[in-house]
């Protein structure tokens, strides 16, 4: 198969690039990592008049700790570097720990954390380990009639962002720059696991967990999200409040994987079962939660 016909542009900077988004009278898509776009393009389930490769955005490729000691991802990162990343795996084990389940090392070389985030897909691993992290996204656009500025920005919590599959919170002439993970905390603790049918396959299910525990080594904040539990990536919140108040004895636990599961919206399809699924998702959040609780006590 073959894409159909569009023009091309290599923005030499983000301005450029916003410039070519904002212009509405051609139908304009921003070019990555490719891991998505490109086979949509070859089965011409997209067709964009244009495709504006932001390879050449410098500023896009930044990984830098924030003021605040948290970490700052640009759009432009690729999947490899949140494994071998040394700030990265210093900061975020969790990034570091979920990269090598993402598809295969050659994709990992060239997908973008900007490019999953922004594709939403409830299937991907790393939506679901942001929205763990409770991370943000910076948004920029081309500043419009009336505002000051060659550009406006906006930053958005992760959880607003994504909207149903493969439908986020992005306008048309709108940019996912960057994603902003908050510090860690003292008595933190995260997980990661997921089962699919091949290495490197989509996961029939996963699950990422974060947990805070006091000295007394009782739960005061807890975030479990799933991989391919739902239509969109999201937060399991009944699931996590069930963990807060108490130490995270094997019965809380199990509290958490059975509300997670019970909670869960997966579909069926060739491969598994809705029932299957959710055997997964219970397994696999008692796992994960145990690991991060784990973590969280050393």
């Amino acid at each position: 198969m073959k894409p159909p016909p569009f023009d091309y542009v290599a923005a030499a900077d983000l301005d450029e690039a916003l410039e070519a988004l904002a212009d509405a009278s051609v139908e304009t898509r921003p070019l990555a990592g490719g891991q998505s776009l490109v086979p949509m393009l070859n089965f011409r389930l997209a067709a964009p008049e244009r495709l504006v490769d932001l390879n050449g955005i410098d500023e896009l490729s930044r990984i830098e700790e924030t003021e605040d000691g948290g970490l700052h991802l640009g759009a432009m990162v690729r999947h490899r570097q949140l494994e071998r990343d040394p700030l990265i795996v210093r900061r975020t084990p969790l990034l570091a720990e979920a990269a090598p389940f993402i598809a295969h090392p050659q994709i990992r070389s060239r997908g973008t954390v900007g490019g999953s985030v922004a594709h939403a897909d409830p299937a991907a691993e790393l939506p679901a380990v942001f929205l763990t992290l409770g991370a943000r996204v910076r948004i920029a656009r081309r500043s419009r009639d009336g505002e000051s500025g060659s550009r406006a920005e906006r930053t958005l919590a992760l959880d607003d962002f994504f909207l149903g599959p493969f439908f986020s919170a992005l306008e048309p002439d709108e940019l996912l720059i960057a994603i902003e993970v908050p510090p860690s905390t003292p008595g933190e603790g995260t997980a990661f696991d997921e089962v699919a049918r091949r290495r490197g396959d989509y996961a029939l299910a996963g699950v990422a967990a974060r947990m805070r525990l006091n000295s007394g080594g009782v739960c005061e904040e807890a975030a479990i999200s799933l991989v391919n539990g739902g239509s969109t990536p999201c937060l399991m919140r009944e699931a996590a409040r069930t963990l807060v108040g108490a130490e995270p004895a094997p019965e809380a636990i199990g509290a958490a994987a059975a509300a997670c599961a019970e909670t869960s919206e997966p579909a069926a399809d060739m491969h598994a079962s809705e029932a299957y699924r959710r055997h997964l998702i219970r397994t696999l959040t008692a796992r994960v939660v145990s690991r991060a609780a784990a973590r969280a006590r050393t």
